[in-house]
């Protein structure tokens, strides 16, 4: 059957083609072409243009009918530093994000194979891909094998750090008040992207068997009650001082090789698919604060939803500001899903998308 072309559209609204990947299970849809220009002499400047000038196009892309409330999307963007070899923007059902783990492994993926990134000299089994995310810069190692790539991809992290704890014994507990669940002493990790921390079963959850809807409302409730009673600092710039989102974990936090389990509920209630690579940095970020990790030192992230595996492990100390810090290594597998072309038509009452409550 010989393909058809694509259907008339609105005039001046070039369709919009799309390569969809996962990692981990968390969808990942990387816009391709049809995409005005993107200005801004920096990054966050073009994450700040994007924001006030092309939002529409976010909604069209991510939500109803082409996507849907759990969508998360890149936009490439040219990167200002000299040695980038991608800049990309952040896309999710409420606006944009700083950092986000699952997605730079599957771009590191998709740069490579698509040549926006060299392959490995000869005799090098491994490919370096430098992408430029809102947070800064960060280094991806993809394996390389017959001309293609292969197998999981690692990177390091931007410089992650605690920026508040709460150690259960007193005192210096940050607690947050939560309606309708009282206060509830919680973690404040950076790994790219803030987030809070709480432990489930503080709610009377377990994260391995409790309904989803049920986490979800327990975090989207921490994070309701954190925005409002913490100041959210970033020593570098404040557009990055912000809370992204809150993970419920099982409390497994001390050092084991078993897998600990969590679920990051984000943005507007969505809710990741993956372990959530920045998430597992900001959660090897504060176990390093604790002594509960050491440097190359190894856990295992599970996600609640697919059961899908991360890897996370501090590599280096290093500061972030005034904030004591270290570099994290976050290892996992992205998968190619499919490719499509969306349009629009002027007379489609939805054609900006929606989301279901």
């Amino acid at each position: 059957m010989q393909v058809p072309r694509l259907p008339p559209h609105a005039s001046g609204a070039p369709a919009l083609s799309v390569l969809d990947m996962h990692a981990g299970g968390e969808p990942l849809r990387i816009v391709l072409a049809g995409w005005p220009e993107v200005r801004g002499p920096t990054l966050l400047a073009k994450r700040r243009y994007v924001r006030e000038h092309q939002d529409g196009l976010r909604r069209r892309l991510l939500l109803e009918p082409r996507g849907h409330r759990d969508m998360y999307g890149a936009l490439p963007v040219r990167s200002e530093l000299p040695d980038a070899h991608l800049g990309v923007l952040f896309l999710h059902n409420q606006g944009y994000s700083s950092m986000c783990g699952h997605a730079v492994l599957a771009l590191a993926r998709f740069a490579l194979d698509s040549g926006l990134a060299p392959p490995p000299p000869p005799g090098q089994a491994e490919a370096q891909v430098r992408l430029h995310c809102p947070c800064g810069p960060v280094t991806a190692f993809v394996p390389w094998e017959g001309g293609r790539s292969r197998g999981p991809v690692r990177f390091h992290s931007v410089p992650a750090f605690a920026l508040a704890t709460g150690t259960h014994a007193g005192p210096g507990d940050l607690v947050v008040d939560v309606p309708g669940k009282g206060e509830v002493v919680v973690d404040i990790g950076y790994g790219g992207a803030f987030y809070a921390f709480v432990d489930a079963k503080r709610f009377g959850l377990d994260v391995c068997s409790s309904k989803t809807r049920d986490l979800v409302d327990a975090a989207t409730a921490v994070t309701e009650a954190v925005k409002v009673q913490v100041k959210i600092h970033h020593p570098d710039s404040e557009d990055l001082a912000f809370l992204y989102g809150t993970i419920l974990t099982d409390g497994k936090d001390a050092f084991t090789e078993e897998p600990t389990t969590n679920i990051c509920v984000f943005a507007d209630a969505q809710v990741d698919r993956s372990p959530t690579g920045s998430g597992v940095t900001a959660r090897i970020a504060l176990q390093y604060h604790k002594g509960l990790i050491q440097l190359n030192q190894t856990r295992t992230f599970k996600s609640s939803t697919t059961g899908s595996l991360f890897t996370g492990k501090p590599v280096k100390e290093t500061k972030c500001g005034e904030f004591k810090a270290v570099v994290v290594e976050v290892s996992g597998q992205a998968y190619y899903t499919g490719a499509a072309s969306f349009i629009i038509e002027e007379e489609d009452p939805l054609k900006n998308g929606f989301l279901l409550k």
